[in-house]
This record gives structure tokens, C-alpha cells and sequence, in this order.
């Protein structure tokens, strides 16, 4: 399990970092929180879903709909926060998350 946490978290501070990078975000600061944001949210998603999925039985498509959507969340108000740059945060973390969950989709399918 801990080799799937750190892959998922690896792969999603890549796609999440370029995307910080294609929206315009520039420094150490704005580029260290998607770091930091997506360091706080990834884990607990991926341990979530997992439990939910193994050991609660819930359906895999609403436990990522469920957990995704509260990192979306979460991340906004971080975003919302203590970014100087990111004057639109919920569009901000709704498709940075949209872009990492969906290069995941398509890095399963391979």
C-alpha cells in the first residue's frame, strides 16, 4: 500500500505541478503550495478510497466521485487562502484534480 500512496502522489505532484505551470503560476511560493496542497490531499484520498472500496464494499465510481469532490474542496479553500496568484481558485483546483484523476484513468487503461 505504500508503494501505491507514493506513486500516486508522485505522479500527481508531476501532472498538478505542470498544470500550476500551464495556468501561469511562477515561484517557489505559488508552486510550493500545489506541492504542499496536493501533499495534504492525495494520501488521504487514495488510503480513503481504497478502504472504501476493499473493506467497505462501496462502488469504486462513487467512492473516487465522493473523495475527489472533497479534495476539490479542500484544496479551493487552501488555494483561497494563501495563494497571491490563483484569482479563480475553485476553477483552479477543479481542473488541476481533473487532470491528474483523468491522466490516471488513461495511465490504468495502458
Amino acid at each position: 500500500m505504500l508503494t501505491v500512496l507514493a506513486v500516486s502522489l508522485l505522479l500527481t505532484l508531476a501532472f498538478e505541478e505542470g498544470f500550476a505551470l500551464l495556468w501561469g503560476l511562477r515561484g517557489k511560493r505559488e508552486l510550493g503550495l500545489t506541492a504542499l496542497v496536493n501533499c495534504l490531499t492525495n494520501p488521504p484520498v487514495v488510503l480513503l478510497h481504497h478502504t472504501a472500496v476493499v473493506f467497505w464494499h462501496w462502488n469504486a465510481v462513487l467512492a473516487a466521485a465522493i473523495l475527489e469532490t472533497a479534495a476539490v474542496l479542500a484544496e479551493w479553500r487552501c488555494y483561497r487562502a494563501f495563494s497571491e496568484q490563483i484569482h479563480r481558485p475553485f476553477l483552479f483546483a477543479l481542473l488541476a484534480n481533473l487532470t491528474s484523476y483523468g491522466a490516471g484513468c488513461v495511465m490504468n487503461l495502458l
